[in-house]
């Protein structure tokens, strides 16, 4: 009887590590999962990818007790850790507002697609750029990329305007004697959305050059991925691209338009890194059917040549 007790928990006790042992790398699934979808770009992918190969040669360094390959991989996934806090910064403040905003669901969906905008649209977009610099009327312009940009990331959501966009009246709004003139505009699709919105400064160090909205235009795009921003120097009139907290200036016309045709033109494939959670699943699915299927085949084979 003492056996058989001991027997029962050797096996249970052997089935909770087992089970212990799948949880923890079903764990270790699903935090990679979120961190593609927290990239979303295959340029830095590659940086995930040597970051996770550091962590599983430091795993296997411990396993066959390699104490100083160990010591020096440890300090180089921790330095790697840092360094890609610093370089993704802008994704990690999202992933920590979703968590605390509670937005679960989002964390496992990828980030949709470029939406993109009718040659019309750029088209009226730069000539007001263009008239705006000439005369050297300062202007901010946020111009959305994917989805919708939530008014709680503005200090003042402005006023909601839902007009066509025109050069004419572009330049309207950012006369210097127009009420809306002092915030930034947002366009949304071919609409212009809101004006006289007051956006959050960048908290980086700016060259003195750099006025107020140069600084909220890195502000934005710091705390908002899915936009960017086109700004006109009330002093000098140059025009510059904020994109991901970091400005592009000073630009041409032309340099802007192919730059806006770039990120917005319809043919441009932008393939996401991390598919959404259901279409991964199915994957998952069709291919251990059809490793089963060939593992079955291959026993029937066997059997038949035994015969």
């Amino acid at each position: 009887m003492g056996n058989w007790w001991k027997q029962w928990l050797i096996t249970f006790i052997g089935s909770q590590s087992l089970l212990l042992k799948a949880l923890d790398i079903v764990l270790v699934l699903v935090l990679t999962y979120m961190m593609l979808i927290l990239i979303n770009e295959r340029r830095t992918l590659w940086m995930v990818r040597g970051f996770i190969f550091l962590m599983l040669a430091s795993a296997l360094s411990d396993q066959w007790e390699l104490g100083l390959l160990k010591f020096v991989l440890d300090k180089l996934v921790v330095g790697s850790a840092v360094a890609m806090a610093v370089a993704l910064q802008s994704e990690f403040r999202r992933f920590l507002e979703q968590l605390g905003r509670g937005e679960y669901r989002q964390l496992f969906q990828p980030s949709r697609l470029v939406i993109p905008k009718s040659d019309n649209v750029i088209d009226e977009i730069v000539d007001a750029v263009k008239e705006l610099s000439k005369s050297r009327i300062g202007a901010l312009l946020i111009i959305e990329t994917s989805g919708t940009v939530d008014e709680r990331d503005f200090s003042v959501p402005g006023v909601k305007l839902n007009a066509e966009v025109s050069k004419e009246l572009l330049q309207t709004i950012f006369q210097p004697k127009t009420l809306l003139h002092d915030g930034a505009t947002l366009i949304r699709g071919s609409r212009i959305a809101a004006s006289g919105i007051i956006l959050p400064l960048s908290g980086r160090t700016a060259s003195r050059q750099l006025g107020t909205r140069h600084r909220a235009a890195m502000g934005i795009t710091e705390r908002v991925e899915n936009c960017i921003c086109v700004v006109v120097s009330e002093e000098t009139g140059s025009i510059s691209l904020a994109e991901r907290g970091t400005l592009n200036r000073p630009l041409t016309i032309t340099k802007l338009k192919e730059s806006l045709e770039a990120r917005f033109a319809p043919t441009v494939d932008r393939e996401a890194v991390a598919p959404g959670l259901f279409s991964l699943g199915r994957q998952i699915r069709s291919q251990v059917l059809a490793l089963l299927s060939r593992l079955l085949g291959l026993s029937s084979t066997a059997s038949r040549d035994k015969k």
